[in-house]
């Protein structure tokens, strides 16, 4: 448990802040001067963190309570930033990014974590006053760290545009359908990427506590089809708040199709104290035109939301789903779904007697994360693999989430009720497909001395097919 691991956590950045205040010496033998801590400042150490992990949300347009963009904005959040920053991979730890680093795979797509290094710099610069610096040192605003007009990933190559909902300041939440949208396509593309953002009325120079504060789509589930024209559906992930976009990888788009309209048939709708108009964009990147994707998707749903049994006021709870796989697979990504009383969630897969711990995550209902994969990373596990999924649920005051942890609790779509799913995808793969994934992992360990822990039988020789023994007619030939 994370508890058990602080004392072991606080040591080992103690030792990065040691370093850095000795400018990296770790012996008396060391030849580097000594760097005071007084010399971490803002210009040359801080203002490039959060330039790179913050600012994409802590900007006057962003969904995070306040703008990060410069020292005068910074400079009186210097105390909040070290104590949140330092939090751990669980509930309100900024950035918002909780893979736990001792467990399971560690490489993702648009990672924004800090390194201890890191850390240590944050939490010199606030103890020792904050320091600006030289203005020389100040890095070049780089405007990709805020997006291209808003959107993290670039501007896409298509926004569709929901209908607008009106959300009173005071109703109770809502679920249901909103409305669809036509994506004027002409031609069907392949979509390399999909980002979901919402826009409204509500006023940004107002202060808000939560990431929610900011919306009033809490999440929402969409499909795209052509009406009338069998096969044309997409399913496509889920938005929520606080989510990041998705990314598909190369072998694995999904498809858009000519005409075809997005249906916003499962939205949660909340109010947030404003009257509000609001409408959700959706920005698709395509491949480029002739590209056909190698793998299809997977089928497989891992959780349970039916008969789940969380009692009140009580810390340490746990859920479990298993699900065996019928198909060679490849998981993209792993998103981690509870509701308010959810604090962490894991996944590991089981091979014969292997047992690999996959991801696991800490989990906050305020900003819900996916975890994608880095291409060479995802695992690659043989069908037969049984996934066994773990939830953490706190129904304790010491769950800043809750509203109120004194009733049971069973499955159900409202934040008070809870939810145990795995959101994250797969693809399928052919026994080719999965041999040659596997030769190309293999070859990776080899060249750095390594394994791989998202591939359980790449430890296993490879499989040589055996030459096709001749036939008859074959034999008499060779003989002539």
């Amino acid at each position: 448990m994370l508890i058990e691991r602080l004392p072991r956590l606080v040591g080992g950045i103690g030792l990065v802040v040691a370093a850095i205040a000795t400018g990296g010496a770790s012996t008396a033998s060391a030849q580097s001067p000594a760097r005071p801590a007084a010399d971490v400042t803002y210009t040359r150490d801080i203002a490039p963190i959060l330039q790179r992990s913050c600012i994409q949300c802590h900007n006057v347009d962003g969904g995070a309570p306040m703008s990060l963009t410069s020292f005068e904005e910074v400079r009186p959040y210097a105390r909040a930033i070290k104590t949140r920053t330092h939090m751990g991979p669980h509930a309100g730890v900024m950035p918002p990014w909780f893979i736990e680093k001792n467990i399971g795979i560690q490489r993702y797509k648009g990672d924004p974590s800090l390194s201890e290094v890191e850390l240590a710099k944050i939490a010199l610069w606030a103890d020792s006053g904050s320091p600006r610096g030289n203005p020389s040192d100040m890095p070049v605003a780089k405007a990709s760290a805020m997006g291209v007009d808003g959107w993290l990933l670039g501007k896409p190559d298509l926004i569709v545009k929901g209908p607008e909902i009106h959300v009173p300041a005071a109703a109770p939440d809502a679920w249901g359908d909103v409305g669809s949208a036509a994506s004027g396509l002409t031609e069907d593309r392949w979509v390399k990427s999909v980002e979901v953002r919402e826009v409204n009325d509500i006023p940004r120079a107002e202060g808000t506590k939560t990431v929610g504060g900011r919306y009033v789509f809490h999440h929402m589930n969409y499909e795209s089809s052509v009406e009338g024209v069998p096969g044309s559906s997409t399913t496509w992930p889920i938005h929520e708040i606080g989510r990041n976009p998705d990314q598909f990888p190369d072998s694995a788009g999904r498809l858009l199709a000519a005409g075809s309209v997005l249906h916003l048939n499962a939205s949660h709708v909340h109010a947030n104290g404003h009257d509000t108009r609001a409408h959700l964009e959706f920005g698709f990147t395509f491949f480029p035109k002739g590209y056909q994707p190698m793998y299809k998707r997977s089928g497989v749903l891992l959780g349970n939301g039916n008969d789940l049994d969380i009692k009140p006021n009580q810390a340490n709870q746990e859920i479990h789903a298993f699900a065996t796989l019928t198909e060679h697979t490849k998981i993209i990504a792993f998103e981690p779904h509870l509701h308010a009383q959810g604090v962490r969630m894991c996944l590991e897969a089981i091979w014969g007697m292997n047992i690999q711990q996959l991801t696991c995550t800490g989990y906050d209902h305020n900003w819900v994360k996916q975890y994608i994969y880095d291409d060479d990373a995802a695992p690659i596990l043989p069908k037969g693999t049984i996934l066994h999924l773990t939830g953490f649920l706190d129904t304790t005051a010491g769950n800043k989430n809750m509203a109120d942890g004194r009733n049971w609790t069973g499955g159900g779509r409202r934040s008070v009720s809870n939810m145990f799913i795995d959101l994250g995808y797969s693809v399928q793969l052919t026994e080719e497909q999965f041999q040659a994934e596997m030769a190309t992992r293999r070859a990776n360990m080899k060249s750095r001395n390594d394994y791989d822990l998202g591939c359980p039988v790449c430890w296993a020789p490879p499989v040589v097919t055996p030459a096709a023994r001749p036939t008859q007619q074959q034999q008499g030939d060779n003989q002539q």
